[in-house]
């Protein structure tokens, strides 16, 4: 209607905004305020504790404290002084009942004691029941304690009283059954079934009767034996059935305790046995405390415990197996009878009822058994690889009668040595065949692999075949290895790789004992080795290799034409002249880079054995340095023509010292030379390259040997020499502005000077009075302090300037 006013017109005049920005406004605004108030609060709670603080009376006698320190903790809880006061009082009462028992019975009649003891056990006894019921437990428990450690007591004063004629190992047997008994009934008690101390005693207590009775009885070992395993059985059922933890702990100990002891005792008198029916009885002992172990361990599957439970079954089984065969087969078969029935366990596999966790510590208890059939053989195979090093000292003194002398050479031969190639073939068998899972098959069959290779090895001196029939299976049994390595996956072609170098190792210092041999097997394994280089994946490893076997085999023919080292030396070279031909070829870089490593080796043999030669030794020296320089034509080995430059100097060193030349600048001048030419070459491509790098080495290695020799040489040739090479070497150096040459040759210049004018400076100082030098040192040193004096004062003045400046 006309002049009415609406909600819209009004919300505009007045400038409000919308319900929705307007309510998030509020809510800001409270959120401010309820900040603000919270800072207040906390100020206002600071300011009455700061004043509290302050209006406080002060006593001098009161030690300041922070408002804010802890009250002291407590160093002992109430409970733990509780316990201890507790079982301090047991203990006491315990040792004066036993104090009583037997110091002062004697005192008493018959009649007396009777009463006394059972007076006090039985109130020991019976005090816990209303002291559980008032909720007192751990009072309860130390007085159950100490009613139990009455009761032996009174067992002990039964003995000493009425039965004192009785033998007392069977007593104490009695004595502890009885005492279980009773400790178990009193646990088991309604009124005192709270007590944890009882029934854990009572455990503890049944560990004795069965061993006592067999040790009273004199029953023999056997029978404490098995006393000790029933026990541990006993045990087992205990720990398997009950639920109170302290029972199940106490089984669990008294079962490993014993039955531990019962087993260590049955093997004793399984190794011991001297026949076939003490073998029996120690295996029935054995195979008791197998079934005690696997009974447990699948009462209690899926623990712990149940693994090892299995794996101890399995050995025992193993063992207790064993035992009879033991006496009645030769010793050397001991070890195979064992190992065939470890490898029966693998049976375990196939039996789908047994439980998994049975089944896997069964092939546990397999393995465990053929590892230690293993270690057995390693005596044997140690001997077979590193007995042939004993050659190294007899070298060509003559062929043994058989592979066995040739292994052993002055070590004896283990005597049950011939068992050994049936160990290891039946464990690669095993690994062979019976392993099927992907992630272990093929390290299987690497581990079968080695195996066979060391049954292979060991046959020739087990079976004492001739010499040369026992290095002959070396060879072919090399070849094998390498062509294994061949035609294999990558996975097992470094095992075959290796077993092949160590073969080939083995066969070399076994043909040490014969020149012949020697020289024939080092021919066979380098065309060998050379074979397996053409293009195959072996090449980094047997390329090398060959080159070494075609070193030795140029030493061994130089040494069987009876040539001096020296001349061997230029043959030995020929093996690094081929070799750098082979690294020329388009290859691999590995394989290069390993052929190279051969060539410097078998050129540092080559230089080893010229040393006692000077002039064969600057020959071979020169001849690796061609090599080398050839090397260095190569793309990317260039810096290997360093080293030929040092071997050519070197070759240039030697040779001069053959011929007696003494001058050093015969030997510092061919290595200036080229290094002032290749600095020369340097500064022309690269200007930033400075003349320290370019030409102070070839400086320096002339100038300063020839000013050592010139302060010893009386003569004039070699300091007139020097001199002007020195004053060439400066005007050089001011010529082109290069400070090297200016600074060496002006230094080198400068001493020659001295020294050829000091037996002048020499007189002169003779001439002068003794007074003169320290006059003129003290005046060097005034003229220093008066110089460092006015350097002192114009600092001073410049400071007083500056401070007249601020």
């Amino acid at each position: 209607m006309p002049g009415a006013v609406t909600r819209d017109t009004l919300r505009v005049m007045t400038h409000l905004p919308p319900p929705a920005e307007e309510l998030r406004l509020l809510d800001a605004e409270l959120r401010q305020l309820d900040a603000r108030r919270a800072q207040l609060l906390t100020r206002r709670a600071w300011l009455v504790a700061a004043l509290q603080q302050t209006q406080r009376p002060s006593r001098p006698w009161a030690h300041p404290r922070t408002p804010s320190a802890p009250p002291p903790r407590p160093e002992a809880a109430a409970p733990s002084v509780q316990n201890v006061l507790l079982v301090l009082g047991g203990v006491l009462l315990t040792l004066a009942a036993a104090v009583f028992t037997l110091v002062s019975w004697g005192h008493m009649g018959i009649t007396g004691r009777a009463l006394v003891l059972g007076a006090v056990t039985l109130t020991a006894l019976a005090v816990p029941v209303p002291l559980l019921k008032r909720g007192l437990r751990s009072t309860a428990e130390s007085v159950a304690g100490l009613g139990l450690a009455l009761t032996v007591l009174d067992a002990y004063a039964l003995h000493e009283a009425a039965l004192a004629r009785t033998g007392g190992t069977g007593y104490a047997a009695a004595a502890t059954a009885v005492l279980a008994v009773v400790w178990a009934v009193y646990g088991r008690l309604p009124v005192t079934a709270a007590l944890r101390l009882p029934l854990p005693s009572a455990l503890a207590a049944a560990q004795l009767p069965l061993l006592l009775w067999a040790v009273a009885a004199d029953a023999g070992p056997h029978a404490v034996t098995a006393a000790l395993l029933v026990t541990a059985g006993l045990d087992a059922v205990a720990a398997l059935r009950v639920t109170a933890v302290s029972v199940r702990v106490t089984a669990v100990v008294g079962a490993y305790g014993t039955g531990g002891w019962g087993v260590l005792g049955a093997g004793w008198l399984s190794v011991t046995a001297d026949g076939p029916g003490a073998a029996a009885r120690a295996g029935v002992l054995l195979l008791l405390a197998a079934g005690i172990a696997l009974g447990a361990a699948r009462r209690d599957s899926g623990t712990a415990h149940t693994l090892g439970l299995t794996i101890t079954s399995g050995l025992l089984t193993v063992a207790a197996l064993g035992a009879v065969p033991r006496t009645v087969v030769p010793s050397q078969w001991v070890v195979p009878v064992h190992l065939v029935l470890g490898v029966a366990l693998l049976g375990a596999l196939r039996a789908v009822r047994l439980p998994d966790a049975v089944r896997r510590g069964w092939v546990w208890a397999s393995a465990v058994v053929q590892g230690l059939a293993l270690l057995g053989t390693l005596p044997v195979l140690a001997l077979v690889v590193l007995g042939p090093a004993g050659w190294l000292g007899r070298v060509w003194s003559g062929a043994p009668s058989d592979a066995r002398a040739a292994v052993t050479v002055d070590a004896p031969w283990p005597s049950d040595a011939a068992t050994t190639p049936v160990a290891l073939l039946l464990v690669a068998v095993v690994l062979a065949l019976v392993v099927r899972k992907e992630q272990w098959r093929s390290r299987a069959r690497l581990g079968a692999l080695g195996l066979l290779w060391a049954a292979a090895l060991s046959l020739p001196a087990i079976l004492t075949v001739p010499y040369a029939a026992g290095v002959s299976v070396l060879a072919v049994l090399t070849a094998a290895a390498l062509h294994t390595a061949r035609t294999t996956a990558a996975e097992a072609r470094i095992t075959a790789l290796v077993l092949a170098l160590v073969t080939a190792v083995d066969l070399t210092l076994l043909s040490l004992a014969a020149r012949t041999a020697t020289l024939v097997v080092l021919s066979v394994l380098t065309a060998l080795l050379a074979a397996f280089s053409w293009r195959t994946a072996l090449t980094p490893f047997t390329a090398p290799a060959a080159l070494v076997y075609a070193a030795a085999l140029a030493s061994a023919t130089g040494a069987a034409a009876n040539w001096p080292p020296a001349r061997t030396a230029l043959l030995v070279l020929a093996v690094p002249a081929v070799a750098a031909l082979l690294a020329a070829r388009p290859v691999e870089r590995r394989t290069v880079v390993a052929v190279e490593v051969a060539a410097a080796a078998t050129g540092l043999l080559a230089a080893g054995l010229a040393v006692t030669d000077p002039p064969l030794l600057a020959l071979v020296l020169a001849l690796c340095g061609v090599i080398a320089a050839g090397t260095a034509l190569r793309p990317g080995r260039r810096p290997v023509g360093y080293a030929a430059t040092a071997l050519f100097v070197l070759a240039a060193w030697v040779r001069l010292a053959a011929w007696d030349v003494s001058a050093p600048e015969a030997y510092t001048l061919p290595v200036t030379v080229p290094a002032l030419l290749v600095g020369a070459l340097r500064r022309r491509r690269d200007p930033r390259v400075t003349s320290w790098t370019a030409y102070g080495a070839g400086l320096a290695a002339t100038l300063l040997p020839s000013l050592v020799a010139t302060w010893a040489d009386p003569h004039w040739t070699r300091p007139l020499l020097l001199g002007a090479a020195a004053l060439l070497v400066t005007l050089l150096g001011a010529r082109h502005h290069l400070q090297a040459p200016l600074v060496l040759g002006g230094a080198v210049l400068t001493l020659v000077t001295l020294h050829e004018l000091a037996p002048y400076v020499v007189q002169v100082t003779g001439a002068l009075p003794r007074w003169a030098p320290p006059a003129l040192a003290g005046l060097l040193l005034l003229a220093l302090g008066a110089t460092y004096e006015q350097r002192i004062r114009d600092v001073r003045r410049m400071r007083e300037a500056l401070g007249r400046m601020n």
